[in-house]
């Protein structure tokens, strides 16, 4: 069984209090096994309880790319947040453990 780390890079990003993650398979190989594999439900499992809405699953037209939205992750936002990460960047990190069954 792979791990998104073995498939792909993943870079972190904020709106509000929404991750954003984008994900960035290796080859055409391992995007085959992302866009197949990596749902919405699966990544809203990952991070629960922390998503407060519906995941949303942009695949990115022209590139070999993945976008996920995951709103309420942030707690608040960069400026409204306790938590230590407010950007979330080390969540993406996060996303690379997730084991594709």
């Amino acid at each position: 069984m792979a791990t998104v780390d073995e498939l792909a890079d993943v870079r972190a990003g904020d709106k509000g209090d929404t991750l954003m993650l984008a994900v960035l398979p290796r080859d055409d190989a391992a995007f085959a096994v992302l866009e197949r594999r990596l749902t919405a439900d699966v990544v809203r499992a990952h991070f629960a309880p922390l998503v407060t809405g519906d995941v949303g699953r942009h695949v990115v037209a022209g590139l070999p790319a993945l976008v996920f939205r995951l709103p309420g992750v942030l707690g608040g936002g960069v400026t409204g947040s306790t938590v230590l990460d407010g950007h979330g960047k080390t969540l993406g990190y996060h996303l690379l453990t997730l084991e594709l069954g």
